[in-house]
């Protein structure tokens, strides 16, 4: 696989976008994925992408994207992608870093996270594309005096739309049971601290609940018990550090916590059904 490097690159946004916020509409007269957007790399922000005409393809964490309809894309900053193909496109992006975010939408994207592409109807359709346009407008309005505070409150109700979305396709506007709550900040404080919290026991006692009632909210909103979620997580990262770094399995092991290696190796065999070298071989293209 060519592009590969010691590291997953994490592109920051440009320096000419130092308020933290970039908005653009691209038609296809002006689309050349860059030699940069086709290897895989990470985002240090969030990535909001609505396509309004023709079909592009996307790859996010190891998962192949046809994208045909007027949709959305959401990209969280540690989502592994990249830009496989496009054909008429013509699109809206946004880029925005955390501090610009409202943080409960901050804290929704994090529920959200790893959200697929979603289809729109035409309704939504045009209500986002014209608050895209609002945001694109006052993004280029750099003489106005109120104009971060203006831009920054128009990309926010940009991203509320956006989380509306997905919030009503999963159903997650509906009142949550108990059970819904807890797997929900399960699921993100796994997000934050997989890398050194390993066990039932850590997240039991984040949330300040017993692990028997932690796995049976967790188990019967999604089927699994918290430990089947730990090792899936572990593995996603360890899966995406083989395929888009050089790094070797006994470094990855180390970086994801694993002081014993050969355990780490045993780990990812029984999780995937292979070893990690064979891993990384079957995907090396």
């Amino acid at each position: 696989m060519t592009g590969k490097s010691k590291s997953i690159p994490v592109r920051p946004l440009a320096k000419e976008f130092d308020k933290g916020i970039a908005v653009g509409k691209y038609p296809i007269a002006d689309l050349r994925l860059s030699e940069e957007a086709e290897y895989s790399h990470r985002h240090d922000y969030h990535f909001f992408i609505l396509q309004e005409k023709g079909t592009s393809y996307f790859e996010i964490d190891f998962e192949k994207h046809q994208i045909k309809k007027p949709s959305i894309i959401y990209i969280a900053p540690n989502q592994v992608h990249r830009a496989l193909k496009a054909e008429g496109i013509e699109f809206c992006l946004l880029a925005i870093n955390n501090e610009n975010l409202h943080p409960e939408y901050l804290e929704l994207l994090q529920e959200i996270s790893p959200a697929k592409p979603l289809p729109l109807d035409s309704e939504h359709f045009s209500l986002i594309s014209q608050t895209f346009l609002l945001c694109i407008n006052l993004f280029e309005d750099r003489e106005s005096k109120l104009y971060l505070s203006s831009l920054k409150d128009s990309c926010n109700t940009l991203i509320s739309l956006f989380l509306s979305q997905y919030l009503e396709k999963s159903k997650q506007a509906d009142a949550l049971s108990r059970f819904d709550l807890i797997t929900k900040a399960f699921k993100l404080a796994l997000e934050n601290n997989f890398i050194k919290a390993k066990r039932p026991a850590d997240y039991a006692q984040k949330l300040n609940i017993s692990v028997p009632y932690l796995n049976e909210c967790v188990k019967n909103i999604t089927g699994f018990p918290v430990s089947y979620h730990i090792q899936q997580r572990v593995i996603l990262e360890a899966k995406r550090l083989l395929y888009h770094s050089n790094k070797s399995v006994k470094e990855i092991a180390a970086e994801l916590g694993y002081e014993d290696y050969a355990y780490f190796s045993r780990l990812f065999n029984k999780t995937t059904g292979m070893t990690a070298l064979t891993f990384r071989n079957k995907n090396h293209d």
